[in-house]
């Protein structure tokens, strides 16, 4: 789904998504979430989650501040999901940093049908099976297009590899997401903010396929473009990426011609 169909179902519906995240940038991301017209939950009680995911309309797995009871959460709720056929979206953030997160974010993929996955390149080439530099939660370098590809074919889900530009892969398609700006790298949390993002828009659709993802992260890098115009730096910039994806939501039609989203084979 494109990207003005997707926030125009967002601002009809107001459907709830439902995040299962870290503590670092938990606020950023509820914001992010009801900047772009969904309704953010962020249950992590085990004992609540399963009936939670049941009343929303897309799961958002992250796994940045991680512990095993967190990860019994996200198995209830993602089971839960699945079984009401919500869109299950994991961000593995750090995986391939430690043997734990990589542990973590591959017991998920195993027991859950996850939708979509996002993370950078270090992450996702990780779970692909290649060698990856994961310094903390940051990614040293790597090819974004080659781990989407390699992740996307090994573990059969659509899979976004964010980073200079942002590559989408599955189902046969390959695309390339060229809108962001550097000041997103220097704001903690931004990654974890536009993975809520595909989350609404998969909500939106009902799917988290390779056009309705590469739409989200392209509406979210055309809010960081926004942001920067008028930003004094990364205090200011947080504040006018959440006005910005305010405003492009409540007014799609502004982003005609801004997405430079294209296929790549």
């Amino acid at each position: 789904m494109r990207a003005a169909e997707a926030l125009r179902r967002l601002g009809e519906r107001r459907p709830l998504v439902h995040h299962i995240t870290n503590y670092v940038s938990v606020g950023l991301v509820a914001n992010a979430t009801l900047c772009t017209g969904a309704l953010p939950v962020m249950a992590h009680a085990r004992e609540e989650v399963a009936e939670m995911s049941g009343a929303a309309g897309a799961l958002v797995l992250n796994i940045g501040t991680l512990d095993e009871r967190q990860v019994e959460s996200m198995l209830a709720a993602g089971k839960s999901a699945n079984e009401r056929g919500i869109p299950v979206i994991l961000d593995p953030v750090g995986a391939g940093a430690t043997r734990m997160r990589t542990l973590a974010a591959e017991r998920l993929l195993s027991e859950l049908e996850v939708s979509a996955v996002c993370g950078n390149a270090g992450e996702i080439a990780t779970l692909a099976g290649l060698s990856a530099e994961v310094r903390g939660v940051e990614s040293i370098g790597g090819d974004a297009g080659a781990a989407a590809r390699e992740a996307a074919a090994s573990l059969g889900v659509t899979v976004a590899a964010t980073g200079p530009v942002d590559h989408v892969c599955g189902g046969g398609r390959a695309l390339a997401v060229e809108n962001g700006h550097p000041l997103l790298g220097r704001v903690v949390g931004s990654g974890c903010a536009s993975t809520a993002v595909i989350g609404c828009f998969a909500a939106a659709a009902g799917s988290a396929d390779p056009e309705t993802v590469a739409h989200a992260l392209a509406y979210f890098g055309c809010a960081g473009e926004e942001a920067a115009r008028t930003s004094g730096g990364p205090g200011t910039f947080e504040g006018r990426l959440l006005d910005a994806l305010a405003a492009f939501a409540a007014d799609p039609s502004v982003l005609s011609g801004q997405l430079r989203v294209s296929d790549v084979g």
